[in-house]
């Protein structure tokens, strides 16, 4: 009866949550604390809105958590995050374990908690945020190596943390057997990753040899492998958020046709999760609750931050050739969001003793620490003398089946200091079976000849056979990067 004033409050609320983004953004700050003052400005001490139930909360809050490593493994570039891969593991794996016996210990000395509290909220507070981590540090100039770290690390550590904190909160006062505790963690998450892969890689092969009737079905194919991978491994109870990442990172970085739109269509649904999420946190938290659990906050919060993070990041990166520049940095990075406090509404599902006040720690650090560390990531970076090393001359490159004739059409936008500018097609020599028939300029289209000149900003619209494809994308990329006398170079456009 109420489905017009739901639809309209909900609209109102997403429109809001867009003008944030551009508020946020200027202020260098993650999206999220202005959707949790939105959930807290409508709920109990605000509009209302009286929402209280933890367990729905948990299980739309990993359901949102899914889409945002979904979005995430989509849009990250696996040129970019290769290399830093096994030190995103070891930070993942080792450095979480380092950080939670710290945070514990602090939690047990200085607050007084018991031993299972103590653990949980320093298990809670371990994994970085996806949703906080892309959406500040990929508009940051940092060394590639470095971004993929904290990346991938964000995108690799949400799984181990849900096996611990799942295990902490249904034991009853007995402390977990490790060895067992380990053996688990480390099938769930050998398993999940094979089964993500191997869902991904399939997904793309599949892809790339079925032309769908319509463009706008690659994108949501995409998105349903992906979260079709987190089920898949939790039926076979391997870790699903270490399936979907994987998954999609592996879509994500395929030749697939149409991978421009896929990846805005996943950014797209990535926004609405988080906005969702966060909103829906500001709702499940009890304004009059917070304030008593401030000074514990900013103890443990400034214990994760000044000893536990560094700590970890230091041991666990120690052989991976990280300037201390990097890991400071990295020490500083390391932003919380929506995973800590989703995860503390497991010990509230489970009725662990002392969850409603884990949950009010949680939440204060959350605010507090990325109104601390999120304006300052600039400057942090400055002050580690970092820069960017990205080749500005990548092309962009889109890609629809012509399945009838069993070729390709390329979509190419020339990024506007590329090396092809001023290159006559001519002097390309694309491989036989690949051609250039249509240049849009300006505006414009025409159609070129051998003697046309590219330019920055140009889009080239390139026919070519299924089997001369990656041959011709080559081509481009390293004439792009280094010229025509790209080969002279040893450039391969690899």
């Amino acid at each position: 009866m109420h489905l017009e004033l739901w639809l309209l409050l909900g609209s109102t609320l997403v429109l809001s949550a867009i003008v944030a983004v551009r508020l946020s953004y200027r202020a260098g700050l993650p999206s999220l604390l202005i959707y949790i003052a939105l959930g807290l400005l409508i709920g109990e001490a605000g509009v209302g809105i009286d929402f209280d139930d933890a367990e729905l909360a948990e299980i739309l809050g990993l359901a949102a958590l899914v889409l945002i490593l979904a979005e995430g493994g989509i849009t990250t570039d696996w040129r970019r995050v290769r290399s830093s891969v096994p030190a995103a593991i070891s930070v993942s794996v080792a450095g979480t374990l380092i950080s939670i016996g710290v945070v514990a210990g602090a939690a047990m000395w200085l607050l007084g908690m018991d031993w299972q509290l103590a653990f949980l909220l320093s298990a809670v507070l371990a994994p970085t945020d996806a949703a906080a981590v892309f959406s500040v540090l990929r508009r940051l100039p940092l060394p590639s190596r470095l971004t993929g770290l904290l990346e991938a690390e964000s995108g690799f550590n949400d799984a181990p943390v849900v096996i611990i904190v799942v295990a902490l909160s249904t034991t009853d006062a007995t402390a977990p057997n490790l060895f067992e505790l380990f053996g688990v963690m480390a099938y769930e998450l050998i398993a999940g990753g094979l089964l993500g892969f191997l869902i991904g890689w399939l997904g793309a092969y599949g892809l790339r040899h079925v032309a769908l009737p319509a463009s706008g079905l690659y994108p949501i194919a995409v998105l349903s492998l992906s979260v079709g991978a987190y089920g898949a491994a939790a039926q076979t109870h391997a870790s699903g958020f270490l399936a979907v990442y994987v998954s999609a990172l592996v879509l994500g970085n395929s030749r697939l046709p149409h991978r421009p739109a896929t990846r805005g269509f996943a950014e797209g649904i990535g926004w609405l999760a988080q906005i969702g999420l966060f909103v829906m946190l500001g709702l499940l938290a009890s304004p009059g609750e917070l304030p008593a659990q401030i000074v514990p906050a900013l103890i443990i919060g400034f214990v994760l931050l000044l000893v536990a993070r560094p700590l970890s990041v230091v041991l666990s990166t120690f052989g991976f050739r990280l300037g201390w520049g990097e890991k400071i940095f990295a020490s500083w990075a390391g932003l919380r969001g929506a995973v800590p406090i989703i995860l503390a509404t497991i010990p509230m599902v489970n009725d662990v003793p002392g969850a409603d006040r884990l949950f009010a720690i949680v939440f204060n650090i959350v605010v507090v620490f990325t109104l601390l560390q999120g304006p300052t990531l600039p400057l942090v970076a400055r002050w580690c003398r970092l820069k960017d090393d990205e080749n500005p001359r990548e092309l962009g490159v889109e890609a629809a089946p012509l399945e009838e004739l069993h070729a390709e059409l390329l979509e190419i936008r020339v990024p506007p200091d590329s090396l092809l500018g001023g290159v006559e097609l001519f002097e390309l020599r694309l491989p036989p079976g690949a051609s250039i028939t249509l240049v849009v300029r300006d505006g414009a289209s025409f159609v070129p000849h051998s003697t046309t000149a590219l330019r920055g900003g140009d889009t080239l619209l390139v026919v070519t056979t299924e089997d001369v494809r990656e041959l011709t994308e080559r081509r481009l990329r390293a004439i792009s990067r280094r010229g025509k006398l790209a080969g002279w170079f040893g450039e391969t456009g690899a």
